[in-house]
């Protein structure tokens, strides 16, 4: 993206690192271990409308966590169901 500002030119190129952290507690008798973990994925080479889908798909095999559909600004609709009295349609 190009922007003008009064004489100069700015680019500005959007960012296409995910980060996605994760912190584990390991609680012995004596103290509390941690660890920390981090995972960055550049998606500069994925066609934008795959961005929520490889979102998804990491977010589900290190986070447990997916939101496929559910999100109402979710790009990726799942299928309509139709009703059994809409036959013709």
């Amino acid at each position: 993206m190009e922007t003008h500002i009064g004489n100069s030119y700015i680019n500005i190129q959007t960012s296409t690192i995910v980060r996605m952290s994760e912190s584990f507690t390991l609680q012995t008798t004596d103290k509390n271990l941690e660890l920390n973990v981090n995972i960055t994925a550049d998606f500069k080479d994925i066609p934008s409308e795959y961005h929520e889908v490889f979102l998804n798909i990491l977010s589900s095999k290190y986070l447990n966590k997916v939101s496929f559909g559910h999100n109402p600004f979710s790009q990726c609709k799942p299928p309509k169901l139709k009703k059994w009295w809409e036959i013709w349609k």
